[in-house]
């Protein structure tokens, strides 16, 4: 008789936000808690979540960081106690990271848009970057490159058999 697979821990998903790295070249990254209802915490563990659109917006008067945009679609069990799709969500992180963060966002054209949003030891964690927005063809570039690199990896493994 087979073995038996062994499963990890977490069966919760790892939603990423690809078109962030197409639109923005990423430079510094950092994992912040996420302030949460139960009904949202449900939602993410199904994988109802959208990051596509979403932002961080810094306040500078509390060194606080806010979600914004992030859609987290309802959880249909909830019944009553439905939270809003769309709410702006609290970031979880130390004032002297968000410093950080507000320092280098006083540039033009940079901003924090959130990456990847996932579970660790049971606590939804949201994986922000500090995006450097990309020109046109900038991101064609990046096209040629990936097609560039699929063909080699092709021919390669044509090779080896």
């Amino acid at each position: 008789m087979a073995k038996k697979k062994k499963h990890p821990r977490n069966f919760s998903p790892r939603i990423e936000n690809r078109r962030a790295r197409f639109d923005y070249d990423i430079t510094d990254t950092l994992e912040c808690g996420v302030k949460l209802i139960g009904s949202e915490v449900k939602s993410i563990r199904h994988g109802h979540v959208s990051l596509a659109e979403g932002y961080v917006a810094i306040n500078p008067n509390n060194m606080g960081m806010d979600l914004i945009n992030v859609d987290i679609g309802p959880y249909a069990q909830a019944g009553v106690h439905q939270h809003q799709p769309k709410r702006i969500r609290q970031l979880l992180a130390h004032k002297r990271e968000v410093k950080v963060l507000y320092g280098k966002t006083t540039a033009k054209g940079v901003s924090i848009v959130p990456l990847a949003m996932y579970f660790k030891n049971g606590m939804c964690k949201v994986e922000i970057g500090l995006g450097i927005g990309k020109k046109m063809f900038d991101k064609r570039q990046d096209i040629k490159k990936q097609e560039a690199d699929r063909d080699i990896r092709r021919a390669m493994a044509r090779e080896v058999r």
